[in-house]
């Protein structure tokens, strides 16, 4: 009997000791568990940090490439614009004024405009000469303008007046109207327009080429031909070498 009761007390003791053991072991692996776990958390959160710098940057980058792509869309403009109508009948406003001329091109700045679609292939300058003939100039202003900008052109319109009563000089008015030009923009392109001529027809281009170019071969008042052979005014397009050579 007292060997069995000492067996019995052995038996639980043991018991006792192997519970104990137990829970020792689940404690450390459990500390060691949740240690390892609080260890990691700021390693996660770098992670999710780095994962979002690379969201971020990778949206950044996407957002730059739509940028990119939009402004090489915009690079050039169509080498035929879509807005030319070609032949366009001339209608004359007697009471005219500049202020309608002005509120009918309202996207003209100081007589400056580019297309907001594209880039223009040229940036043209157009040269006017000028004395005594404001209704001629607020005409040619009314149809040039928008004449300018169906064709898709980064342009300047310049007036050079001539004060005084001396005899009309032209020429000078022109080589004054180029130095001044190009005090304001690297222009690629110089039109000497006549004051009393209006195109009538926008497919032809006030653009330079590789050489000089007549804009005007002829006009309604002379049946649209020259006025003598030879003749090389009215309206002419030349680039800056080109203007430099002559």
């Amino acid at each position: 009997m007292g060997f069995f009761m000492t067996f019995h007390l052995s038996y639980k003791f043991r018991l006792l000791l192997l519970f104990l053991l137990c829970l020792t072991v689940l404690g450390w692996a459990t500390s060691n568990y949740f240690v390892g776990a609080i260890q990691e958390i700021p390693k996660a959160k770098d992670f999710m940090a780095n994962f979002n710098k690379v969201l971020v940057w990778g949206k950044g980058k996407t957002l730059t490439q739509e940028a990119s792509v939009k402004e090489a869309d915009l690079n050039n403009c169509p080498s035929v614009s879509p807005y030319l109508r070609g032949q366009n009948k001339l209608v004359f406003k007697p009471d005219l004024t500049l202020e309608e001329v002005e509120a009918k091109n309202p996207k003209v700045h100081r007589g400056r405009y580019h297309p907001e679609e594209c880039k223009a292939s040229q940036r043209v300058a157009i040269l006017i000469p000028h004395r005594n003939r404001e209704k001629h100039l607020l005409y040619l202003l009314e149809h040039l303008h928008p004449f300018l900008q169906r064709q898709q052109l980064d342009y300047g319109i310049y007036v050079i007046h001539q004060a005084g009563s001396k005899k009309f000089n032209r020429a000078k008015l022109l080589n004054v109207g180029y130095l001044e030009a190009l005090k304001d923009e690297n222009w690629d392109c110089f039109i000497f327009h006549d004051v009393d001529l209006v195109p009538e027809n926008d497919l032809n281009i006030y653009k330079c080429e590789e050489q000089p170019k007549h804009l005007v071969v002829g006009r309604n008042s002379t049946g649209y031909r020259l006025r003598y052979n030879g003749y090389f005014g009215g309206v002419t397009a030349l680039s800056r070498e080109q203007f430099f050579k002559g």
